[in-house]
């Protein structure tokens, strides 16, 4: 009997549009692994299982079946999306309980792609930090159950890595995206601005959702459903000026030696394969950590603004406060220096067409109750692993996170893509070059 739990979507939607398997059984395998598997992983806050199966079974009953591009699929949807009668509880107390009276725009299309919402996934409070944990459940990466699988999409990648789902829906608003795919060995691309529908809470056009998978294939399938647009594999002979950096872009935060040696060695791989690849840094202002701090702290003091202060943690209300003398700078764009950071890398970006960085700065802090410690310890563990990733949001730049070898304990490792305006197709293919030429293990293995 074939298994379906760990195969990936496109190969899922193949058998389903060839009547090789129907949705229903893909659908109750997977949530047989759910029930099975995920008290370990803490991936889900809520888990749709008779809606899933009814759902599933409405796809099968569709005359177009054999056109959908994500047939029969499940997949999971961070909690700060809307889905259909369910309600949004963004990792928090404070939200309200009642259900969402309709999808959020990428939810609708991918369902109407054929894949079937089996859950919503954990995320921090209010979608700040980089450790996925709260109120509603810990997210745990499925490589190393000690350790966060990171956030804020954080149980969206963690249900993918431990092959709950073959892939899910996030959203990255400072890395939040990049940084579980980092720790959980998957594939995501942060696309740019207007690719695809963006979430009711962008922090001031910073945040954009995208795909979280164990393929670029599945990657880039994904990418082109819920963007509505194709992303079409392209000719791989084309040669591409890539710049390989291993500079923090945050002054006195250091990157840890297995995080430096995997993008040089992707470096050398994509040598190999043609491309004009050489060391150089970006122009990073040292202005670049107020910066991403004024941004990231105004967004929340904006999400914060409309809800019980007093059903906040305390890292949260901490951090939404400080956010407050920066939200008018922010909202107006003056002082607060992201125009001048886009201005002062697009020279970088006229002599280089990709940069290629460590994804993090070094392995994911411990799965631990980070939303009961205080703003100041939570504030520099997030900055001292993942310093690499906002750049990308503040300019606005499609930046992708690809597994590329493994740390010391055996979880995987990752590198990070970035990209100019409009360049999402080139990071696929390339990303694609580097899956090809130096393979990765796909699920973790929890069984």
């Amino acid at each position: 009997m074939t298994s379906w739990a760990g195969r990936t979507a496109a190969e899922i939607a193949a058998a389903v549009r060839e009547k090789r398997v129907t949705p229903r059984e893909v659908v109750a395998e997977h949530l047989a692994r759910i029930e099975r598997l995920d008290g370990r992983v803490g991936a889900f806050r809520t888990v749709r299982a008779e809606a899933a199966l009814a759902e599933a079974d409405a796809v099968a009953s569709r005359g177009d079946l054999g056109d959908l591009p994500l047939a029969g699929v499940p997949v999971a949807v961070k909690d700060n999306l809307a889905v259909r009668g369910e309600s949004m509880r963004v990792g928090s107390a404070a939200t309200p309980e009642e259900p969402a009276a309709e999808d959020h725009p990428t939810v609708a299309r991918l369902r109407a792609a054929g894949a079937v919402v089996v859950g919503l996934t954990n995320v921090p409070e209010l979608c700040v930090w980089g450790t996925s944990e709260g109120v509603h459940g810990t997210a745990r990466n499925p490589w190393d159950t000690s350790r966060t699988a990171g956030g804020s999409s954080g149980g969206s990648a963690a249900a993918v890595a431990a092959g709950l789902v073959p892939v899910a829906l996030g959203n990255d608003g400072m890395g939040s995206l990049r940084i579980p795919a980092a720790n959980c060995g998957l594939v995501t691309l942060k696309p740019g601005p207007g690719v695809v529908p963006a979430g009711t809470s962008t922090w001031f056009g910073m945040s954009e959702n995208g795909p979280l998978a164990t393929t670029v294939e599945d990657a880039r399938l994904v990418l082109s459903v819920i963007a509505d647009a194709s992303f079409a594999p392209r000719d791989m002979d084309t040669t591409h000026r890539i710049a390989v950096s291993l500079r923090s872009p945050i002054a006195g935060v250091a990157i840890t030696k297995p995080y430096t040696a995997a993008a040089r060695e992707a470096g050398g791989v994509l040598m190999k394969a043609g491309h004009r690849v050489r060391r150089a840094d970006p122009p990073y202002p040292m202005s670049l950590s107020f910066t991403s701090f004024a941004h990231w702290t105004a967004g929340t003091a904006v999400d914060a603004d409309a809800l019980d202060r007093r059903r906040l943690t305390r890292r949260t209300r901490v951090h939404a406060a400080v956010g407050r003398r920066f939200v008018n700078s922010v909202r107006t764009g003056t002082g607060t220096g992201r125009e001048a950071l886009r201005r002062r890398l697009e020279p970088f970006f006229e002599e280089y067409d990709i940069l290629l960085t460590p994804a993090l700065a070094r392995r994911s802090p411990q799965a631990a109750p980070w939303h009961e410690r205080g703003w100041l310890r939570n504030l520099l563990a997030n900055t001292n692993y993942s310093p690499l990733t906002p750049p990308w949001n503040l300019t606005g730049w499609p930046a992708m996170a690809v597994p590329f070898g493994t740390l010391p304990s055996g979880a995987p490792c990752a590198v990070q893509l970035v990209g100019r305006p409009g360049s999402e197709a080139d990071l696929l293919e390339v990303a694609a070059e580097l899956e090809e030429r130096h393979p990765w293990r796909r699920t973790a293995p929890l069984d």
